[in-house]
């Protein structure tokens, strides 16, 4: 990871033990009960303006316990267990947690380790988003947190507003055409050699800049930009959730 605070938070939670779930209402928040699980498994126009904003804040004190490895990602390809089969080794699932496991738990792997991975991305999510949210917003965007959209919407429907202004920004890269779209950005935990460039068509500049602070830029990307390119400033958000 690029950013060394979430770099950190990543190490921590990933390797956070998570509390064997029995039996029990339903909650968003991932801590809400759930099924119990083999502790084997761990866890300016027309170029850009650059108003200096806020450095991100600093890290809570609060952080995960003990440490371990994370769970298995189940991505494996394959069929899937059915449905009415998926059951913990004891106790029971919530109804929230049976519907993010089906169609998510390739046969012959335990459904617990599947949830688990799920919870550890809502506790990520959790811990980044109360140190700095436009960190945890960023690491959707880059993709540092890969699996985010689905455990946010099957286990932590309190982080959705995150998936949802992700949807509208952007890593460091090469973007053009139709994802593309004018507006104001802020650069979320850039380092400290942070460039941009903004093109029309036929490739006239229509501005640039850079950073050498650390510190989050904004800038504006004109309607008639038709492509944007950034360079180790990580992730851009778009200024009122959406660009």
């Amino acid at each position: 990871m690029r950013n060394t605070f979430l770099a950190c938070a990543g190490v921590v939670l990933t390797a956070a033990a998570l509390a064997a779930c029995g039996s029990s209402a339903d909650g968003n928040d991932p801590e809400a009960a759930g099924a119990k699980r083999p502790a084997a498994s761990g866890p300016a126009a027309p170029g850009p303006s650059t108003t200096a904003a806020t450095e991100p804040a600093t890290p809570p004190s609060e952080e995960p316990e003990a440490s371990r490895e994370s769970a298995p990602a189940a991505t494996a390809e394959g069929p899937k267990t059915p449905a009415d089969e998926i059951t913990p080794a004891t106790g029971t699932f919530t109804r929230k947690q049976k519907e993010y496991l089906k169609d998510r738990v390739p046969k012959g792997m335990d459904p617990a380790a599947v949830l688990q991975t799920g919870q550890e991305t809502c506790d990520k999510l959790r811990y980044l988003v109360k140190a700095d949210r436009d960190t945890a917003v960023g690491a959707i965007v880059t993709g540092e947190i890969p699996d985010a959209k689905d455990a946010v919407a099957g286990l932590c429907t309190q982080h959705q507003d995150l998936v949802d202004e992700a949807a509208y920004g952007y890593p460091d890269g090469k973007h053009s055409g139709k994802n593309l779209r004018p507006g104001v950005y802020r650069s979320a935990s850039p380092t400290t050699d942070c460039s941009w460039r903004i093109e029309r068509a036929g490739g006239k500049e229509l501005a640039s800049g850079a950073s050498g602070t650390g510190k989050s830029r904004k800038i504006t990307i004109p309607g008639s930009a038709v492509t944007f390119t950034s360079t180790g400033c990580y992730a851009w958000l778009p200024e009122g959730g959406e660009g």
